[in-house]
C-alpha cells in the first residue's frame, strides 16, 4: 500500500527529530510524504524575548533567523526523501508569549494561532488529499505543539491521524503531558529503525544546525541519541 502523508510540524525540525525514521521509510517504500511546517513566518526585526531566543543560539541580530531555519528544513527534508511546505505562521515568541516558562504553559486564550491553524489545517488537508496525517503528541507542553495537537484533531478524520512522541522533549525528566486525557486508550505502536534509515535521520537532524547546541550539547550528542534509538513510538487515533 503506498499513498500520502501530511504531517503537520509545529517547528522547523519537529517532524524530522519524533519521527523523521519513520517518514522516511514511507517515502522509500513509495509514498508521497509532504511535511508542513506551520511557525517559519518572519518578522521584520526581532525584538524582546523573541530575539533573545535567537541571541542564545549563537545567533546575532542581523541574521535573518527563520530563513536559515527554512534552509536547514529544507536539506533535512532532502536528505529523507520528504517534500517541505513552509507556512507563515508567527512562532510563539512573536505572538506575546514573553519568557520560556510562559511557553510550557496553557496557550493564550486570546492567541491568534488558534483560527490561523483551524483554517491552515484544513487548506493542507483539501490540497494534499492525505491517506495519514501525522502531528505532535505534545509532550513537553510546548504551546506551538499543543495548538498544532489541537488543530489535527479538530481537523482531520481521528482514524487517519498519527501522534508522533515529541523529541528530544520525552527524554527530558518528566515531561508535561497536557493532551494526556485525550491520549489515553490509542494504540501504540514502534516503528523499528534499521541502521540505515537511523544513519540518514541523525545526517537529516545534523542539517538543523541552529538548533544541535541548545537541543542536544551539540551534533556528537545528538548523533549519539540516535544511533541508540531502536524505534520511534507513535500512537493512532480510533476511526
Amino acid at each position: 500500500m503506498t499513498g500520502v502523508v501530511l504531517a503537520l510540524s509545529p517547528h522547523l525540525d519537529d517532524a524530522v527529530f519524533s519521527a523523521g525514521g519513520a517518514l522516511a521509510a514511507r517515502a522509500d517504500a513509495g509514498w508521497r510524504v509532504v511535511v508542513a511546517t506551520l511557525f517559519t513566518g518572519n518578522v521584520a526585526e526581532a525584538q524582546g524575548f523573541a530575539l533573545a531566543c535567537q541571541l542564545d543560539k549563537g545567533l546575532g541580530p542581523e541574521v535573518n533567523y527563520m530563513a536559515l531555519r527554512r534552509a536547514e528544513d529544507e536539506a533535512a527534508s532532502s536528505l529523507l526523501g520528504l517534500h517541505a511546505v513552509h507556512l507563515p505562521l508567527l512562532e510563539a515568541p512573536h505572538r506575546g508569549y514573553g519568557s520560556a516558562a510562559e511557553l510550557f504553559q496553557q496557550p493564550h486564550a486570546d492567541d491568534p494561532a488558534r483560527e490561523a491553524l483551524a483554517r491552515a489545517v484544513d487548506a493542507l488537508l483539501e490540497a494534499h488529499a492525505p491517506d495519514e496525517v501525522w502531528a505532535p503528541r505534545a509532550l513537553g507542553g510546548h504551546v506551538d505543539h499543543v495548538l498544532v495537537h489541537r488543530a489535527a484533531r479538530a481537523g482531520a478524520p481521528a482514524g487517519r491521524l498519527r501522534w508522533w512522541t515529541d523529541w528530544p522533549y520525552a527524554y527530558r525528566p518528566a515531561p508535561a503531558d497536557p493532551e494526556a486525557e485525550t491520549m489515553a486508550g490509542l494504540r501504540w505502536t514502534e516503528e523499528a529503525l534499521t541502521c540505515a534509515v537511523r544513519a540518514r535521520k541523525a545526517d537529516a537532524c545534523a542539517a538543523y544546525a541552529s538548533q544541535l547546541g541548545f537541543q542536544f550539547g551539540g551534533e556528537t550528542a545528538m548523533r549519539a541519541r540516535v544511533s541508540a534509538m531502536a524505534a520511534e513510538r507513535y500512537a493512532r487515533s480510533p476511526a
